[in-house]
C-alpha cells in the first residue's frame, strides 16, 4: 500500500478517536468519519509499513450503526467526532473503549471486569447538553465576521451553522447574533491570530441548567471594550441575562482566557445546582460542561465512597469544590486540594453559601501538597500518621503524579474512588495501586461529551484480599496460620470487635502485623510480603490501638 493508493475496504473495527478500521489484505487503515459496518472508498493519504491513514472519498455500502448527522459541519468540526454513529454504538464503543484499557494497560482481569462493571451511563437527549460554549471570533474568506469552532488539530475557525450548536443551548445563537450585530455596526475587529491583531477573540457562554441564569464573557486583544454600553443594550434583553464581563488576553497564545476579568453589568458570576448542591461559576471557573451526567458522575463517586457520616475524606484537584461539597454532606469532615489559587476561594465560598462547615481546602499542587500534609502531620503528631478514610481523585488527563499515588497508598484509605476523564492514565494508575495493596472493586463508564470520544469512569478500590472465585491457591497445612484454630479469637472475631468498639476497619494484614509485634504466632507464609521490594500498607497507629484492645478483651496479650 503506497500514498494516494484509491481501495474499497469494509469497516470492521473503532480506534480509540473513533476512526473506522479496515484491512485490505492485511493492511490496516484508519479512516477518519467512517463507521463500523460501513463499506467505503478511500484514498490513501499516509502509508507506514503495516498501517496506514486514509480519507473516505465515498460510501459503497452503508453500515446498519450510521445516522444522519444532525450538524452539515459535523465532519469538520472538532467539537464532534461521530455524530454519524448510533448513540446505542456509541455507548458500546465507549464502554469498550474504558475496558480494553484497563485490560490491556492496567492489567486487570477479564473475568474480574466480567463480575464488577456496571453498564455505561448514558443520556436519554445526546444534544442540547452542554452548558458552557467558547466561540472563537474571527472573518470568512470574503471578510464577513464569523462565529464557529476550531476544526479538527487546527486554528481555523469554522462557522456555526445559523450560530446554533446543536450540542449548546439555543440561547447561544441570540447571544452570538447580538454580539456580531454589534461589532458590524461599531466596526470592531475580531482576531487575527496569524497577526495578532484585532480585539475579540472569543466569546464564551455559560447556563444555568436549573437557574437558567445566563452569562457572557468577550475575550478581547486589549484593554477595554469600545462602545459597552451599546452591546449592554441588546445583550441585557435576552431573558435570564445576568453576568456581562471581559477578560483581557495580549498574549500570543493559544490559551483562551486571559487572567483578568473585567465587570461590564450585573454580577461576575452565575449560580447553578448539582443535586442540591449551589455553586457560583465565573468565567475562569472549572465547571463540568454537562450538569444532567455530572450528577449521574458524582452520585456514582458519592455510591462508591460508601459514607456513613464518620469519614474523613480527601478530594484530591478539588477544582471549585464540585464533588468535595457533594462529599461534605455524608462526611464528617472533606479536604479538598487544587492548584488554581482562584478555584479554592470558589470552593470555600460554595461551602459558605451551602453553610458546609466540614470541608477544608489547599491551595497547591497535589503532589506537593498532600506529602507535604502527610510528613508534617507526622511531625506535629508524634508516633501517629495523617489519616484518611476514603481518597478521591479527580486529576487531569495525564493522570496522577506517581508522588500523590504513594502518598495515598501510605495514608491507607481504606477506599479510594478514582473519577477519570482519560481512561487510559486510568488503567496505569490503577495498575500501580493494585500492586500496592488495592483492589478494583466496581467501575462505571458515564457518556459525559455525547458525539465525542471522551467518556468518563469512575472506579471504586478498596483494600485488596484474596477471593477465592477468582484465585487458585496451593498450600499446605505449614503454609496455614493455624491461630485461628487456637485459644483466642478468630480473625473475624477481632474485626467485629474492632468495628463495633471504635468504628474502624481493621484488614487480617493489619491483625496478622500487630499479632506479630505482640509476639502472638501468625503462620510463617501468613500475609507476609511476596518480595524484599514489595510495599505493604502499614497498620496505622489508630488502628494498632484497637486491635491491641481487642487482643486484651479476648485475653491474647
Amino acid at each position: 500500500m503506497k500514498k494516494n493508493d484509491v481501495v474499497t475496504v469494509e469497516v470492521t473495527d473503532i480506534g480509540i478517536g473513533g476512526e473506522g478500521i479496515g484491512k485490505v489484505d492485511g493492511y490496516t487503515l484508519f479512516i477518519k468519519d467512517a463507521v463500523i459496518g460501513d463499506t467505503v472508498e478511500v484514498k490513501v493519504m499516509k502509508a507506514k509499513k503495516n498501517y496506514g491513514y486514509a480519507r473516505l472519498m465515498r460510501i459503497v455500502k452503508e453500515s446498519a450503526f450510521r445516522v444522519s448527522a444532525c450538524c452539515p459541519e459535523a465532519r469538520r468540526c472538532g467539537g464532534c467526532q461521530i455524530q454519524e454513529m448510533d448513540y446505542r454504538k456509541q455507548l458500546e464503543f465507549k464502554n469498550t473503549k474504558v475496558r480494553n484499557n484497563l485490560i490491556r494497560l492496567g492489567s486487570v482481569e477479564e473475568e474480574l471486569l466480567d463480575q464488577i462493571m456496571e453498564p455505561i451511563a448514558g443520556m436519554e437527549e445526546p444534544f442540547r447538553y452542554r452548558n458552557k460554549a467558547q466561540f472563537p471570533i474571527g472573518v470568512d474568506k470574503e471578510g464577513n465576521l464569523i462565529a464557529g469552532f476550531y476544526a479538527g488539530r487546527t486554528h481555523q475557525i469554522i462557522p456555526v451553522p445559523n450560530r446554533d450548536c446543536v450540542l449548546g443551548v439555543p440561547e447561544n445563537k441570540v447571544i452570538l447574533d447580538q454580539i456580531l450585530d454589534y461589532m458590524r455596526e461599531e466596526k470592531i475587529s475580531a482576531y487575527d491570530e496569524e497577526r495578532h491583531k484585532g480585539l475579540v477573540r472569543h466569546v464564551l457562554v455559560r447556563y444555568g441548567f436549573t437557574t437558567k441564569e445566563i452569562m457572557v464573557c468577550l475575550i478581547i486583544n486589549g484593554d477595554k471594550l469600545p462602545s459597552s454600553e451599546k452591546l449592554l443594550k441588546k445583550l441585557t434583553k435576552i431573558p435570564g441575562m445576568t453576568s456581562i464581563t471581559y477578560n483581557i488576553n495580549k498574549e500570543k497564545t493559544n490559551v483562551i482566557m486571559g487572567s483578568k476579568v473585567c465587570p461590564l453589568w450585573g454580577q461576575t458570576y452565575i449560580t447553578d445546582y448539582i443535586g442540591n448542591v449551589k455553586y457560583q461559576i465565573s468565567p475562569l471557573s472549572f465547571y463540568q460542561v454537562n450538569p444532567v451526567q455530572t450528577e449521574v458522575l458524582y452520585g456514582t463517586a458519592l455510591e462508591y465512597a460508601g459514607l456513613t457520616g464518620k469519614e474523613t475524606v480527601w478530594d484530591v484537584y478539588c477544582g471549585i469544590g464540585t464533588i468535595s461539597l457533594f462529599l461534605a454532606q455524608k462526611a464528617q469532615k472533606v479536604y479538598g486540594v487544587e492548584i488554581v489559587p482562584q478555584a479554592i476561594e470558589d470552593a470555600k465560598h460554595n461551602a459558605k453559601i451551602n453553610e458546609i462547615t466540614n470541608a477544608e481546602f489547599f491551595v497547591g499542587k497535589a503532589e506537593e501538597v498532600l506529602p507535604e500534609y502527610y510528613a508534617d502531620y507526622a511531625k506535629e503528631h508524634p508516633g501517629e500518621h495523617a489519616r484518611a478514610d476514603v481518597i478521591v481523585v479527580d486529576p487531569p488527563r495525564k493522570g496522577c503524579e506517581r508522588s500523590v499515588l504513594d502518598t495515598m497508598v501510605q495514608m491507607g484509605p481504606e477506599r479510594i474512588v478514582y473519577v477519570s476523564c482519560d481512561s487510559a492514565t486510568l488503567a496505569r494508575d490503577v495498575k500501580y495501586l493494585r500492586e500496592n495493596g488495592y483492589e478494583i472493586r466496581k467501575v462505571k463508564a458515564t457518556d459525559m461529551f455525547p458525539m465525542s470520544v471522551h467518556v468518563e469512569t469512575v472506579v471504586l478500590l478498596s483494600k485488596g484480599e484474596v477471593d477465592s472465585k477468582k484465585i487458585r491457591v496451593e498450600f499446605s497445612l505449614e503454609d496455614m496460620d493455624m491461630s485461628e484454630f487456637q485459644d483466642g479469637a478468630t480473625y473475624t472475631q477481632i474485626k467485629d470487635y474492632v468495628l463495633e468498639h471504635s468504628g474502624l476497619k481493621v484488614s487480617n494484614l493489619y491483625i496478622s502485623q500487630i499479632k506479630r509485634k505482640c509476639g502472638i504466632e501468625v503462620g510463617k507464609n501468613y500475609n507476609l510480603p511476596k518480595s524484599e521490594d514489595s510495599r505493604q500498607p502499614m497498620c496505622p497507629p489508630e488502628k494498632e490501638k484497637a486491635i491491641r484492645e481487642a487482643f486484651k478483651y479476648f485475653g491474647m496479650i
